[in-house]
């Protein structure tokens, strides 16, 4: 039992486990459940089940649930977007003289609304159109503290490389959702989740060292882009399926997994094209006249 706690609570920052301590019981296991549910990008709906459950913590009137429902109005994510309900989460909030709440309010207008319906009442809140997957911006706004360092490490090599940090990010909230120690059946590591072949090729000595597999992802990304020319779509595919099931078919290969894939890295990434270097690589037969 201790050890399945200890491992519960490895998940969160330190932080995010002060913020649980502090409330009773009953509304932290409330609260650690939704942060969880927010996290998992295999749920379509991940976002508005945990706001959901914010809503019934902050019907037992707890400021930080108050502070994260706040948070999903302001960026829409589960609910739909609603600044003036944003604002008078964290109003209640900064009562209880929540830090950040009273931060949040320096950036928001605060205008006098009723609170949301599901936290007066025991009702659902409203579900916005589309709940996932958040666009990356909004991912990066919200990613947890003790996976911050990631973004500044994956900045800096991107930047290094020419490639768009974002488009980095994106692959990486979809390959790994930046779990450094990811591993898949299919024998993929790390954060890029690359497979033996794809580390030997990039020169990766151990594809968990998150320096490492990032500079091996960021090359073979950077290939990539060159070989079909800036075609996102294309080199997106590709980085799931290899380049030779790309050419092979002309385009997203006719895989599940792949044509998925491609629609979650652009769902966070709108940018079809993405300047590339020929020089790089000669590009793919598939741009050959016939």
């Amino acid at each position: 039992m201790l050890l399945a706690a200890n491992s519960a609570r490895a998940q969160f920052s330190d932080k995010e486990l002060l913020a649980f301590d502090n409330e009773p019981p009953v509304i932290a296991e409330l609260l650690q459940r939704a942060v969880l549910l927010e996290r998992n990008e295999r749920l379509d709906d991940g976002d508005w089940q945990a706001a959901k459950l914010y809503c019934q913590a902050s019907r037992y009137g707890s400021a930080e649930a108050y502070f994260r429902l706040g948070i999903l109005y302001a960026v829409g994510k589960g609910v739909p977007a609603n600044r003036d309900l944003a604002a008078a989460l964290f109003a209640a909030a900064s009562m209880q003289g929540h830090y950040e709440s009273q931060k949040m309010l320096e950036t928001v207008e605060l205008v006098y609304v009723d609170m949301p319906a599901c936290v007066t009442s025991a009702v659902d809140p409203e579900k916005s159109m589309q709940s996932r997957p958040a666009n990356i911006d909004s991912l990066i706004a919200n990613l947890p503290e003790n996976k911050r360092w990631i973004l500044s490490l994956v900045d800096t090599i991107a930047t290094w490389y020419k490639v768009d940090p974002k488009l980095v990010l994106s692959i990486i909230a979809v390959e790994s959702n930046f779990k450094i120690a990811a591993k898949s059946n299919k024998s993929a590591h790390g954060l890029m989740q690359l497979i033996p072949s794809t580390a030997d090729r990039f020169n990766v000595k151990n594809a968990f060292d998150a320096s490492q597999n990032i500079k091996g992802g960021v090359a073979y990304l950077r290939w990539l882009l060159a070989y079909f020319k800036g075609d996102v779509n294309l080199a997106v595919a590709a980085y799931n399926a290899g380049e030779g099931a790309v050419t092979k078919y002309k385009g997203i290969p006719p895989y599940a997994e792949t044509k998925s894939y491609v629609q979650k890295v652009r769902a966070r990434y709108p940018h079809a094209t993405h300047p590339f270097d020929e020089k790089i690589a000669v590009s793919s037969p598939m741009f050959k006249r016939q």
